[in-house]
């Protein structure tokens, strides 16, 4: 893979750049006049890290293609409306508190994980693990970089920790009952909405499917529940033991739920 800048870097966005070449085994190249496609095609390389001043960009194939960026899309109005006062579903189900400590086990683009930020609070904390490197490197930077303009949200994306790991390990090493809620939001094998927001998104993601391990290893972590996210006519809920939550008939999505207490 390929690390590059802006075409006159700063002295930071370079020094970042090379961190992330060492962090990612990939291949720093100044820009040196040169286009981005110039670049690819000169380094014969179709993977493209662009670190600029306040935001990474991932290109795949071709720069003509769009790119992988950290955005909070639909979890900032959520987010908002949570700070507002509002209810969220994902919240509401799962029971999340003021104070709790959540492990998001597959963060993406830490929509969810934004938004238990918001709900746990200063007091709470909010763990985000993503399997994939790249993937987990551009939304780390993200939410240590984006400015949403409401303090607020910025305060609770700063406050979530990405960690790079596969969740079913990264549970299996941790205490019993050490977190309030353990999530999964596994990526659907069906999109539910093609954009160019989600669709290079899709291109990096893990397709695997959720084990009985990992659920297993959950419960034992979880002290009030473990939640899962998934397509309404999904039937991972019934294969993994989750109860499946009532939600609105228009939502294309639902979520399933394991009563720690329940589970004993």
């Amino acid at each position: 893979m390929i690390i590059t800048t802006a075409a006159k870097p700063s002295e930071a966005s370079l020094a970042k750049a090379k961190q992330l070449a060492e962090e990612l085994s990939g291949r720093l190249t100044l820009r040196r006049g040169q286009t981005l496609n110039q670049l690819m095609a000169a380094g014969s390389d179709d993977r493209l890290l662009v670190v600029l001043e306040n935001e990474i960009r991932f290109y795949e194939g071709s720069t003509d293609q769009h790119p992988l960026y950290y955005h909070p899309s639909m979890a900032f109005v959520r987010a908002k409306r949570l700070l507002d006062g509002d209810k969220d579903p994902m919240i509401t189900l799962s029971g999340c508190e003021p104070g709790d400590q959540v492990i998001d086990c597959t963060t993406g683009f830490a929509a969810d994980a934004l938004v238990f930020s918001i709900a746990v609070g200063r007091e709470g904390a909010v763990t985000a693990l993503e399997s994939e490197p790249v993937l987990h490197t551009v939304i780390r930077e993200g939410l240590h970089q984006y400015q949403s303009g409401l303090a607020a949200v910025d305060e609770a994306m700063r406050r979530i920790e990405t960690k790079l790991a596969n969740h079913t390990a990264y549970l299996a090493g941790l205490p019993d009952k050490c977190a309030d809620i353990v999530y999964f939001d596994p990526m659907f094998e069906e999109a539910i909405e093609e954009s160019s927001a989600i669709s290079p998104l899709r291109a990096l993601a893990n397709y695997g499917r959720l084990s009985d391990e990992a659920v297993r290893q959950a419960v034992r972590v979880a002290r009030k529940c473990v939640m899962l996210k998934e397509q309404k006519g999904s039937g991972e809920f019934e294969r993994l033991g989750f109860t499946r939550c009532h939600t609105k008939k228009t939502s294309k999505i639902t979520y399933g739920v394991i009563a720690v207490d329940a589970a004993r």
